[in-house]
């Protein structure tokens, strides 16, 4: 699998790394979401009555009852509306089912249960936290929910729908967890729905079973993705309730929630669930290898003590209890069994049912065949410098020496380390030894070969290259993962604690935010403030680089991004 990240406990490497993780917010404090000060997307006066609740406002149908939120600064907010039933106990490892239908008004006005993950020490990094100060409610196997921010309800609105997957690999994270993540400004701005999802994560959603278990876990290895194309469902089905148009949605996300918009665009559930794809910062071009995660399946077995006639007794392990003994299960897979071309772990697999073996998009009529898709990634998605001022002055022999080791959160580059730190620096001539080795380990060979594979269909492929840094930690932070989401929703001036705010990463922000739009309403970004926007082609490699200044470049890394090993 490709864009490996996607499976590392990103939270934990970032601690330790400083780099710029995903954003979170300062809901964790406040009841409602503030707005910052200044933003030009907030709405009304001031001095307007901000908040709305009450018995008969903001009230919808779903088709399983109604649903109860609140009016905030004029966009409709309903948070953890349930699209599917518990997934604990008999339903843990299996697909998702619908929700019980409920009687009266259901309240949708706080988050639903982030899914089951490790929680300890999440906020033990002091800087980490005031960067991203992570949003994470209860945590339970009842995590089946989704949040929508809409224009209106109930008038027949037929308006484009954004579906956002969190980041955190397949480990961590929740629909919420950072400001960024926020819907009110896309919504309010495009007059479009906006809606963030929870699905189940890591052992829970992943553990193919089904070499032990046999027919009854045949889609276990999939559970986590099978959430992900229920919630599609739910979409398909009420989102008309909420001033939705089901014939027009487009998925995005970052890191992990990146390769999950690729893994979705690859399934055959998900064909005709969404119609345009965003991955950011996180790609995918094939999953797991069945043979791997069924020998997996067999180590969790064997380190549970059960049989395999005693698969089932795995549902009524405590969950924590099941994530730490599944987590020491895979340790000893990735010691004993080769994973080539790959790391072990839990993820997507390619079981041949809910995702093809071999690579995505191989067939140029095949599954997403029509979806257009548009790809950014970051200048710099793996940097140390942010809270490590030495390392600015590091030497090009010391940086040629880490690259050897490390290269981001990738193994080194080896005996190549000092030809492809060369290349880098050719390419890049303006930039210091330490610039140099951050591009060079956040290269873009993952995601060129994402957009490669994707070209080989009928739909246009738009790239991005982000490259703004904010003006922070003595602008040691650069364009670090997870910068550009708060530009795309328009967040800037929410998430302070990454670009500072104010006029300058508004801009650009303006500009981003009205790209997608368009992109929304047609398939193509042009005509929203960027300079023309030319479909990527494997021959001339278009980017956009976006920045304080944006131009379309050819490929502009080209030449260095073929001597990495």
């Amino acid at each position: 699998m490709t864009n490996d990240h996607m499976k590392t406990n990103r939270r934990k490497f970032f601690r330790t790394m400083g780099a710029g993780a995903a954003a979170a917010g300062l809901s964790q404090v406040l009841p409602l979401n503030t707005f910052a000060a200044g933003s030009e997307f907030a709405a009304g006066d001031s001095d307007d009555q901000q908040l709305l609740v009450g018995d008969n406002i903001a009230i919808a149908p779903t088709q399983y009852g109604k649903v109860q939120g609140f009016i905030l600064r004029k966009i409709f907010c309903f948070r953890g509306i349930p699209y599917g039933a518990d997934t604990s106990g008999k339903n843990r490892f299996m697909p998702p089912k619908p929700p019980k239908p409920w009687e009266g008004i259901l309240p949708a006005v706080w988050w639903g249960n982030s899914a089951p993950q490790i929680m300890d020490n999440r906020y033990g990094n002091a800087w980490s936290s005031f960067v991203d100060h992570w949003n994470y409610d209860d945590v339970s196997e009842d995590c089946l929910r989704l949040n929508v921010w809409t224009p209106a309800i109930g008038d027949g609105g037929k308006r484009p729908v954004m579906v956002w997957l969190h980041g955190g690999g397949y480990t961590n994270g929740n629909g919420i967890e950072q400001d960024g993540y926020d819907g009110e400004n896309l919504a309010r701005k495009g007059n479009i729905v906006f809606v963030s999802i929870n699905h189940r994560l890591g052992p829970l959603g992943y553990s193919d079973l089904s070499g032990v278990g046999g027919e009854k876990y045949l889609h276990s290895g999939n559970a986590g993705t099978l959430d992900m194309v229920a919630a599609l469902e739910w979409v398909r089905d009420n989102i008309v309730f909420f001033g939705g148009d089901p014939g027009n949605v487009t998925i995005m996300g970052q890191s992990g929630g990146g390769a999950k918009v690729c893994v979705l665009a690859a399934m055959p559930k998900a064909a005709g669930l969404m119609h345009k794809a965003v991955p950011l910062s996180g790609n995918s071009t094939e999953a797991l290898n069945q043979d791997y995660s069924r020998k997996l399946g067999g180590y969790i077995l064997k380190e549970a003590g059960l049989s395999e006639a005693e698969t089932d007794k795995l549902q009524d392990i405590p969950w924590k209890e099941y994530i730490l003994l599944a987590n020491k299960a895979s340790q000893k897979a990735a010691a004993e069994i080769s994973t080539p071309g790959m790391r072990g772990g839990f993820a997507p697999v390619a079981d041949g049912i809910n995702l093809p073996k071999g690579r995505f998009w191989s067939d140029p009529n095949g599954t997403s065949a029509h979806v257009p898709m548009l790809l950014c990634t970051t200048f710099h998605e793996w940097g140390a410098a942010r809270t490590n001022p030495e390392i600015e002055q590091i030497t090009a022999e010391k940086a040629v020496e880490t690259l050897k080791e490390r290269a981001g959160i990738r193994g080194g580059f080896g005996d190549k380390a000092k030809s492809v730190y060369e290349a880098y620096a050719k390419a890049f001539p303006d930039a210091r030894p330490i610039e140099i080795m951050t591009l060079a380990a956040s290269n873009r060979k993952s995601v060129i070969d994402t957009a490669n594979a994707k070209a080989v269909q009928k739909a246009p492929v738009y790239l991005a290259w982000f490259g703004w840094e904010p003006p922070l930690f003595n602008g040691r932070m650069r364009a670090f993962h997870c910068l550009d989401i708060c530009f795309w929703y328009a967040n800037t001036d929410l998430m302070l604690t990454h670009t500072g705010g104010g006029k300058r990463p508004r801009a650009l922000s303006e500009k981003m935010s009205a790209s997608l739009l368009a992109f929304m309403r047609t398939g193509n970004p042009n005509g929203g403030g960027l300079p023309k926007w030319s479909p990527y082609t494997p021959e001339k490699g278009e980017t956009m680089i976006l920045n304080d200044q944006c131009e379309l470049k050819n490929d502009p890394d080209r030449e260095a991004r073929n001597t990495l090993p």
